[in-house]
């Protein structure tokens, strides 16, 4: 069964950690199926988030990320849409960032969205993995996070810390020292990306 809406109503540093390894599902009108598992995640929550420059200078952008949890949202970066799900009470802006897939089925369909030379470079990162399944944010922005045409199957068990890489987020500045990042350690899915400041754990 898919993860319900109250899975997402808390805080959301711990739900980005144990989204790791779950299987982010995309059924397209023509019922072929798109999934990926997830192997990268961060963190963000306003209310005590200084990397929350929405909350304090983009009111309207703010509101967006403040719906009712486990429901999709996608925040724009560099004109590219990224794919979320609110956290915690309708009000609060906070949500998880899911930042990489491992591509599981329809890759070939994937590949017809989003061609790419290394089939790597296909979903190991915020936007790519957005084009890589066809999501249109118009369509999907706004529903919940277990609709049919997209949702997220629990993982088939928790990942131990061992398993666990921890970071500081990517591409910010305030808030660059908070360790809200999580990837499966050692997977080569996980983006290129580098953390704001030095691994928190190496």
């Amino acid at each position: 069964m898919s993860l319900p809406p109250r899975h997402f109503a808390g805080d959301p540093v711990p739900v980005a950690r144990g989204l790791l390894g779950a299987t982010l599902v995309r059924v397209l009108n023509s019922g072929e199926r798109l999934s990926g598992r997830i192997v990268e995640t961060e963190a963000y929550d306003c209310p005590r988030d200084p990397a929350c420059t929405a909350g304090r200078f983009h009111a309207a952008r703010s509101a967006e990320m403040a719906i009712a949890p486990g429901h999709w949202l996608f925040w724009a970066a560099h004109g590219h849409p990224l794919l979320q799900v609110a956290c915690r009470p309708r009000g609060v802006p906070a949500s998880v960032l899911i930042r990489a897939l491992e591509p599981l089925e329809g890759r070939a369909q994937m590949l017809g969205f989003r061609p790419v030379t290394r089939e790597r470079d296909l979903t190991n990162g915020p936007a790519k993995l957005v084009y890589a399944l066809g999501l249109n944010p118009a369509q999907i922005a706004g529903t919940r996070v277990d609709s049919p045409g997209l949702h997220l199957l629990p993982p088939e068990g928790p990942l131990n810390d061992a398993a666990v890489r921890v970071t500081a987020r990517v591409g910010i500045r305030e808030g660059r020292t908070l360790p809200w990042r999580f990837t499966v350690r050692g997977n080569p899915w996980v983006s290129p990306a580098l953390p704001s400041m030095a691994l928190v754990d190496g």
